[in-house]
């Protein structure tokens, strides 16, 4: 237990997407080195200037959370391991002699001239390239996945030895073939005679929901008690309302479902319960929900954008992202196809038990071990 290294995380009050990150990997990690756990607070503004920030729109206590400027108390020794891009702001400030980043994507630079993906304020953007500067400064980067990488040496020039690429995982003792399941979500309102299409995340632009609900429309066309479920928090306003507009143009109201954020008790209910999980993302860093839906049993159909054929392999269908007729063919094919249902939930299956948490956090052990060498 002579390694000491500290978890540099950001506080999550719910258990969402890549905030499974740090706490899926410490319990394996802390049994090989001494683990410690240092979460960043926001900058402590005066509520004066906070108040003048929020009447022009800004928030800045969530920027200054998501990207920190300091950390304290700080860790007197050991590797220091920032767990998201974000906190890479910390480096600009403070040099500790080991630091390792965990980059999940770097896609809020990558996007941030383009005005139908970045939603990020002039104040935000400026946050994001104090993060993406303090990258520079780290000894080594992990990522999610080989597109990250390639974006890290592309648009940060960041070495490429430097680099380890580590897939995520998942846990198989939460997500799983579950019995019953729709019985269980009937205090969601979901139908359960329904053909239930599932996408679980965001509504932010990069996840390309407009192209989902035009696709789901034609789909509507031929069979029509498909109902589109969509689990998670919006995060963004103004996305979420542009969607809702384009489903009341479509006459769609009765059928898309959003739940708002769903437990981790319920969540695999929903994989389950799915006859078909759908990601059609232009961005992705890696595509966690597409390895749940998998072990659940739920045949996926993806986008074929950026990470994502790295997870899904050829155990889903993959289609181009700005192709909603690609879509609807996909979509139909899977729920009305039984032999090619049933392949690629068996493939699905095999796909998903060659990710997990325990996996992670061993590749990402042999990183802090390098780091030590190096010493």
């Amino acid at each position: 237990m002579g390694m000491i290294v500290n978890l540099i995380t950001r506080p999550e009050h719910k258990i969402v997407g890549l905030s499974r990150y740090d706490r899926s990997i410490y319990p394996y990690i802390s049994k090989k080195a001494t683990v410690n756990i240092f979460s960043v607070k926001p900058l402590p503004i005066p509520q004066g200037i906070v108040k003048l920030f929020n009447l022009a729109g800004l928030d800045p206590l969530t920027a200054t959370t998501n990207y920190p400027f300091y950390l304290k108390p700080k860790p007197r020794e050991g590797i220091w391991h920032f767990t998201s891009q974000t906190l890479a702001l910390i480096l600009n400030f403070t040099r500790p002699s080991e630091s390792i980043v965990t980059v999940h994507d770097i896609i809020p630079f990558i996007t941030r001239h383009d005005k139908e993906i970045s939603l990020f304020n002039r104040f935000e953007k400026f946050l994001d390239y104090l993060s993406m500067q303090g990258l520079k400064k780290a000894k080594r980067i992990i990522t999610d996945s080989e597109y990250s990488k390639k974006t890290l040496i592309k648009y940060r020039d960041y070495p490429g030895e430097r680099i380890d690429v580590i897939y995520l995982g998942i846990d198989h003792d939460k997500f799983k073939v579950i019995k019953n399941s729709r019985k269980k979500l009937e205090k969601y309102g979901i139908e359960n005679e329904c053909t239930s299409v599932l996408y679980v995340g965001s509504e932010m632009p990069r996840k390309n929901l407009q192209t989902l609900i035009k696709a789901f429309y034609k789909l509507k066309k031929k069979i029509s008690n498909a109902r589109l479920i969509k689990v998670g928090e919006h995060q963004a306003p103004e996305a979420r309302e542009r969607l809702k507009i384009l489903i009341t143009e479509l006459g769609l109201q009765n059928d898309v479902v959003f739940t708002g954020y769903v437990s981790e008790e319920d969540l695999p209910l929903f994989y389950n319960a799915a006859d078909l999980f759908v990601q059609p993302s232009l961005y992705e860093g890696f595509g966690l929900p597409i390895l749940e839906a998998m072990a659940c049993g739920t045949p996926v159909v993806s986008s074929n954008a950026t990470s994502l054929p790295e997870v899904v392999w050829d155990a889903g269908i993959m289609v181009d992202p700005k192709d909603a007729d690609g879509f609807v063919k996909a979509m139909y094919e899977v729920l009305t196809n039984d032999g090619l249902r049933e392949n690629i939930i068996k493939k699905g299956l095999e796909r998903a038990k060659m990710f997990t948490w325990k996996k992670t956090a061993e590749e990402t052990l042999k990183v802090y071990e390098k780091m030590e060498e190096v010493e």
